[in-house]
């Protein structure tokens, strides 16, 4: 999730040397904004749904995930 948030910032620095129309810049950064919370949003759910052994595999408590899990999509 890092490269991708990484890769959208490197794009917007790169669209605004170009010299959009404001309001297509603003269009880009509300569609990198959604973006993001439609990632958090998945994974968050996706962490919900794995068994104990997973997590620990990852370095996670069952309840460390649950109050990742229950977190708010727009909440980085």
């Amino acid at each position: 999730m890092a490269l991708a948030l990484t890769l959208s910032t490197e794009a917007l620095g790169i669209l605004n040397q170009r010299g959009l129309p404001v309001l297509a810049l603003i269009a880009v950064k509300f569609a990198v904004c959604v973006t993001k919370w439609a990632i958090r949003h998945r994974t968050r759910r996706a962490l919900a749904t794995l068994e104990p052994w997973q997590l620990r595999d990852v370095g996670l408590t069952p309840e460390q995930a649950e109050t990742e899990a229950a977190r708010a999509f727009w909440n980085a």
